[in-house]
């Protein structure tokens, strides 16, 4: 790796070989923050905000994607990495589309957390209902539990 200068997103400026120590992030451990980053978002997410969050020049991140897109091809994982309406974000390969669907039509049958019948009775209660509203009576945000049983049909 040379040690050419390299201007990062947040102004400051550093050598390549020192974006491998400390906080920003170098070619091996920006490959796995990158793709924990990509493994937690629902949302596909944009180069220059892992380019922000990885503290990393963007070009260098938008490298690192493809050559990660690439190796999953190859090996022929269960997912691809692929760009799409502006960001990146993991996605099951088509071949594996019949496992994935009888695992989550099998996970409709199981049993409901204490979030998520509190929701229901809510719902059941007082509907039509707001989301806003089931907050303000439960008192928590209640975003992923309703999103959960929207999916849960």
């Amino acid at each position: 790796m040379s040690d050419e200068t390299v201007e990062l997103i947040d102004g400051e400026s550093a050598t390549e070989t020192e974006l491998d120590d400390g906080i920003s992030l170098g070619a091996p451990s920006l490959r796995a923050a990158l793709e924990a980053l990509l493994m937690v978002t629902e949302e596909p997410m944009s180069t220059s905000t892992l380019a922000t969050l990885t503290r990393t020049p963007e070009e260098v991140v938008v490298t690192t994607l493809h050559d990660l897109a690439q190796e999953y091809a190859v090996q022929e994982r269960g997912f691809d990495l692929r760009e799409l309406g502006g960001g990146w974000r993991f996605w099951t390969r088509d071949n594996c589309a019949q496992v994935v669907e009888r695992f989550v039509l099998d996970g409709q049958h199981g049993r409901l957390s204490q979030a998520g019948l509190e929701t229901l009775a809510v719902v059941a209660y007082r509907q039509p209902v707001t989301r806003s509203r089931i907050s303000a009576i439960r008192g928590v945000n209640v975003d992923g539990v309703v999103r959960t049983l929207v999916t849960r049909g």
